[in-house]
Protein backbone atom coordinates (compact mmCIF):
# COMPACT_ATOMS: atom_id res chain seq x y z
CA UNK A 1 0.00 0.00 0.00
CA UNK A 2 1.30 3.36 -0.58
CA UNK A 3 1.82 6.38 1.51
CA UNK A 4 2.94 4.05 4.05
CA UNK A 5 5.18 6.22 6.12
CA UNK A 6 4.42 9.84 7.03
CA UNK A 7 6.37 12.89 5.85
CA UNK A 8 9.96 13.14 7.64
CA UNK A 9 9.68 16.91 6.86
CA UNK A 10 7.32 18.53 9.29
CA UNK A 11 6.49 17.67 13.02
CA UNK A 12 2.62 16.85 12.82
CA UNK A 13 1.78 19.78 14.82
CA UNK A 14 3.87 22.33 12.20
CA UNK A 15 1.96 20.27 9.63
CA UNK A 16 -1.05 21.04 10.52
CA UNK A 17 -0.89 24.41 11.72
CA UNK A 18 -0.01 25.44 7.83
CA UNK A 19 -2.91 23.28 6.31
CA UNK A 20 -5.83 24.83 9.24
CA UNK A 21 -4.17 28.14 10.06
CA UNK A 22 -6.00 30.80 8.47
CA UNK A 23 -5.01 34.14 9.94
CA UNK A 24 -2.30 36.19 7.20
CA UNK A 25 0.89 35.09 7.74
CA UNK A 26 3.79 34.14 5.66
CA UNK A 27 4.16 30.51 6.58
CA UNK A 28 0.53 29.54 6.61
CA UNK A 29 -1.94 30.20 3.82
CA UNK A 30 -5.76 30.75 4.40
CA UNK A 31 -7.78 27.77 4.67
CA UNK A 32 -10.21 27.61 0.92
CA UNK A 33 -13.80 28.75 2.82
CA UNK A 34 -12.87 29.42 6.25
CA UNK A 35 -13.89 32.47 7.72
CA UNK A 36 -11.36 34.06 9.47
CA UNK A 37 -12.34 34.15 12.92
CA UNK A 38 -13.05 30.30 12.88
CA UNK A 39 -9.39 30.56 11.31
CA UNK A 40 -7.74 32.38 14.03
CA UNK A 41 -9.59 29.94 16.98
CA UNK A 42 -8.10 26.86 14.81
CA UNK A 43 -4.45 28.55 15.41
CA UNK A 44 -4.76 29.58 19.30
CA UNK A 45 -6.85 26.38 20.06
CA UNK A 46 -3.86 24.86 18.42
CA UNK A 47 -1.07 26.40 20.59
CA UNK A 48 -2.77 25.90 23.67
CA UNK A 49 -3.22 22.36 23.51
CA UNK A 50 0.02 21.98 22.28
CA UNK A 51 1.24 23.61 25.42
CA UNK A 52 2.54 26.70 23.87
CA UNK A 53 0.12 28.70 26.39
CA UNK A 54 -0.29 26.09 29.84
CA UNK A 55 -3.61 26.23 31.85
CA UNK A 56 -3.23 29.54 33.78
CA UNK A 57 -1.70 31.38 31.10
CA UNK A 58 -3.27 35.13 30.68
CA UNK A 59 -3.34 35.60 26.60
CA UNK A 60 -2.48 38.92 24.80
CA UNK A 61 -5.42 40.78 24.69
CA UNK A 62 -7.44 41.65 21.35
CA UNK A 63 -5.23 44.59 20.03
CA UNK A 64 -1.78 41.92 20.52
CA UNK A 65 -3.65 39.25 18.70
CA UNK A 66 -4.44 42.02 16.00
CA UNK A 67 -1.72 42.80 15.29
CA UNK A 68 0.23 40.12 15.55
CA UNK A 69 -2.13 37.85 13.10
CA UNK A 70 -3.09 41.17 10.81
CA UNK A 71 -7.24 40.63 11.58
CA UNK A 72 -9.69 42.85 13.07
CA UNK A 73 -10.25 43.05 16.43
CA UNK A 74 -14.13 41.93 16.07
CA UNK A 75 -12.48 38.55 14.29
CA UNK A 76 -10.35 37.89 17.85
CA UNK A 77 -13.66 38.39 19.75
CA UNK A 78 -15.18 35.67 17.96
CA UNK A 79 -12.40 33.22 17.46
CA UNK A 80 -12.11 33.68 21.52
CA UNK A 81 -15.74 32.93 22.11
CA UNK A 82 -15.26 29.74 20.12
CA UNK A 83 -12.86 28.91 21.90
CA UNK A 84 -14.16 29.49 25.36
CA UNK A 85 -17.45 27.48 24.08
CA UNK A 86 -15.23 24.75 23.77
CA UNK A 87 -14.32 25.40 27.22
CA UNK A 88 -10.37 26.07 26.34
CA UNK A 89 -10.77 29.53 27.75
CA UNK A 90 -12.49 31.67 30.54
CA UNK A 91 -12.73 35.27 30.22
CA UNK A 92 -13.48 38.08 32.68
CA UNK A 93 -13.06 41.89 32.62
CA UNK A 94 -10.52 43.65 33.63
CA UNK A 95 -8.25 40.67 33.57
CA UNK A 96 -8.98 39.29 29.92
CA UNK A 97 -8.63 35.27 28.88
CA UNK A 98 -6.87 32.75 30.19
CA UNK A 99 -6.54 28.88 29.79
CA UNK A 100 -8.30 26.67 31.53
CA UNK A 101 -7.20 23.59 33.14
CA UNK A 102 -6.93 20.38 30.96
CA UNK A 103 -9.31 18.56 32.83
CA UNK A 104 -12.11 21.11 31.92
CA UNK A 105 -11.47 21.33 28.03
CA UNK A 106 -14.07 19.86 26.28
CA UNK A 107 -12.48 16.95 24.41
CA UNK A 108 -15.11 15.53 22.80
CA UNK A 109 -15.16 18.79 20.43
CA UNK A 110 -14.42 17.70 17.21
CA UNK A 111 -11.46 20.53 17.22
CA UNK A 112 -10.19 19.76 20.51
CA UNK A 113 -9.79 16.39 19.11
CA UNK A 114 -7.93 17.13 16.39
CA UNK A 115 -5.40 19.84 17.85
CA UNK A 116 -4.93 16.92 20.43
CA UNK A 117 -3.78 14.43 18.27
CA UNK A 118 -1.29 16.60 16.61
CA UNK A 119 0.67 17.84 20.43
CA UNK A 120 3.46 16.50 21.57
CA UNK A 121 1.35 14.40 23.86
CA UNK A 122 0.14 12.54 20.56
CA UNK A 123 1.58 9.28 22.82
CA UNK A 124 -1.01 10.19 25.94
CA UNK A 125 -3.72 10.94 22.76
CA UNK A 126 -2.98 7.79 21.60
CA UNK A 127 -3.77 5.29 24.61
CA UNK A 128 -6.22 7.97 25.73
CA UNK A 129 -8.28 6.61 22.70
CA UNK A 130 -7.21 3.02 22.95
CA UNK A 131 -8.53 2.96 26.54
CA UNK A 132 -11.94 4.14 25.35
CA UNK A 133 -11.99 1.59 23.20
CA UNK A 134 -11.09 -1.27 25.67
CA UNK A 135 -14.05 -0.24 27.14
CA UNK A 136 -16.60 0.07 24.50
CA UNK A 137 -16.09 -2.10 21.79
CA UNK A 138 -16.03 -5.16 22.97
CA UNK A 139 -19.35 -5.35 24.08
CA UNK A 140 -20.35 -3.27 21.62
CA UNK A 141 -19.37 -5.93 18.81
CA UNK A 142 -20.85 -8.82 20.79
CA UNK A 143 -24.47 -6.73 20.81
CA UNK A 144 -23.51 -6.18 16.93
CA UNK A 145 -23.30 -9.79 16.79
CA UNK A 146 -26.48 -10.16 18.24
CA UNK A 147 -28.56 -7.61 16.57
CA UNK A 148 -27.66 -6.18 13.79
CA UNK A 149 -29.82 -5.76 10.33
CA UNK A 150 -28.91 -7.08 7.30
CA UNK A 151 -28.33 -3.34 6.47
CA UNK A 152 -25.98 -2.44 9.01
CA UNK A 153 -24.32 -6.09 7.94
CA UNK A 154 -23.94 -4.98 5.06
CA UNK A 155 -22.20 -1.77 5.73
CA UNK A 156 -20.02 -3.34 8.21
CA UNK A 157 -18.61 -5.75 5.45
CA UNK A 158 -17.91 -3.09 2.74
CA UNK A 159 -16.34 -1.00 5.12
CA UNK A 160 -14.31 -4.42 6.03
CA UNK A 161 -13.46 -4.93 2.43
CA UNK A 162 -12.72 -1.32 1.50
CA UNK A 163 -10.03 -1.59 3.79
CA UNK A 164 -8.21 -4.10 1.90
CA UNK A 165 -8.69 -2.84 -1.74
CA UNK A 166 -7.48 0.65 -0.18
CA UNK A 167 -4.63 1.85 -2.32
CA UNK A 168 -3.24 4.64 -0.12
CA UNK A 169 -3.52 5.70 3.56
CA UNK A 170 -6.64 8.03 3.42
CA UNK A 171 -8.92 5.37 1.56
CA UNK A 172 -7.56 2.99 4.19
CA UNK A 173 -7.94 4.75 7.42
CA UNK A 174 -11.57 6.30 6.42
CA UNK A 175 -12.58 2.57 5.93
CA UNK A 176 -11.21 1.81 9.03
CA UNK A 177 -12.83 4.29 10.60
CA UNK A 178 -16.00 3.44 9.27
CA UNK A 179 -15.82 -0.04 9.98
CA UNK A 180 -15.71 0.67 13.42
CA UNK A 181 -18.37 3.35 13.85
CA UNK A 182 -20.70 1.07 11.76
CA UNK A 183 -20.56 -1.37 14.71
CA UNK A 184 -21.26 1.08 16.88
CA UNK A 185 -24.16 1.95 15.26
CA UNK A 186 -25.06 -2.09 14.70
CA UNK A 187 -24.85 -2.25 18.34
CA UNK A 188 -28.32 -1.00 19.22
CA UNK A 189 -27.60 1.09 21.78
CA UNK A 190 -28.55 4.73 21.45
CA UNK A 191 -25.92 6.31 23.46
CA UNK A 192 -23.24 4.95 21.17
CA UNK A 193 -24.60 6.26 18.15
CA UNK A 194 -23.68 9.87 18.79
CA UNK A 195 -20.50 8.86 21.10
CA UNK A 196 -19.08 7.55 17.88
CA UNK A 197 -19.79 10.26 16.21
CA UNK A 198 -18.17 12.48 18.29
CA UNK A 199 -15.22 10.48 18.58
CA UNK A 200 -14.86 10.17 14.55
CA UNK A 201 -12.08 12.65 14.00
CA UNK A 202 -9.84 10.51 17.12
CA UNK A 203 -10.51 7.46 15.56
CA UNK A 204 -9.01 8.93 12.05
CA UNK A 205 -6.48 9.91 13.87
CA UNK A 206 -5.63 6.86 15.44
CA UNK A 207 -6.04 4.59 12.39
CA UNK A 208 -3.75 6.92 10.53
CA UNK A 209 -1.26 6.49 12.82
CA UNK A 210 -0.98 2.68 13.48
CA UNK A 211 -1.94 1.98 9.71
CA UNK A 212 1.37 3.86 9.03
CA UNK A 213 3.22 2.05 11.97
CA UNK A 214 1.90 -1.22 10.93
CA UNK A 215 4.71 -3.67 9.93
CA UNK A 216 2.06 -6.05 8.90
CA UNK A 217 -1.23 -4.47 7.09
CA UNK A 218 -2.73 -8.14 5.67
CA UNK A 219 -2.44 -9.53 9.50
CA UNK A 220 -4.28 -6.71 10.33
CA UNK A 221 -6.70 -6.91 8.12
CA UNK A 222 -7.23 -10.27 8.92
CA UNK A 223 -7.53 -9.23 12.13
CA UNK A 224 -10.71 -7.05 10.98
CA UNK A 225 -12.36 -10.05 9.07
CA UNK A 226 -12.64 -12.39 11.46
CA UNK A 227 -14.66 -9.18 13.52
CA UNK A 228 -16.72 -8.91 10.51
CA UNK A 229 -17.37 -12.48 10.27
CA UNK A 230 -18.54 -12.76 14.03
CA UNK A 231 -20.67 -10.35 13.52
CA UNK A 232 -22.25 -11.89 10.38
CA UNK A 233 -22.19 -14.88 11.98
CA UNK A 234 -24.07 -13.65 14.66
CA UNK A 235 -21.61 -15.36 17.64
CA UNK A 236 -21.90 -12.75 20.03
CA UNK A 237 -18.74 -14.30 22.11
CA UNK A 238 -16.63 -15.10 19.02
CA UNK A 239 -17.14 -10.62 18.17
CA UNK A 240 -15.99 -10.15 21.34
CA UNK A 241 -12.67 -12.01 21.28
CA UNK A 242 -12.26 -11.13 17.94
CA UNK A 243 -12.28 -7.26 19.24
CA UNK A 244 -9.91 -7.85 21.80
CA UNK A 245 -7.40 -9.46 19.64
CA UNK A 246 -7.10 -6.45 17.38
CA UNK A 247 -7.00 -4.08 20.20
CA UNK A 248 -3.92 -5.84 21.31
CA UNK A 249 -2.53 -5.65 18.01
CA UNK A 250 -3.13 -1.78 18.21
CA UNK A 251 -1.52 -1.76 22.01
CA UNK A 252 1.69 -3.71 20.88
CA UNK A 253 2.57 -0.91 17.56
CA UNK A 254 1.71 1.83 19.85
CA UNK A 255 4.21 0.68 22.63
CA UNK A 256 6.49 -0.19 20.38
CA UNK A 257 6.93 3.37 18.33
Amino acid sequence: MRDAKPNKGKTAAEASAERTSGIRRADAARMPGSSVHASLANEIGLRIVRGDYPPGTILPNEAKWSETFDVSRSAVREAIKMLMAKSLLASRPKIGSWVEPKERWNLLDRDVLAWYATSPDREVFLRTVQEFRHIIEPEASAFAAMRRTDEQMAEISQACREMGEATNLQERTRADTRFHLAILRASGNDLLVPLGVLIESAFDHLFAYTTRELDDLQHAQRLHEAIEKSIRLQRPDAARNAVRKLLANTDSVIKSR
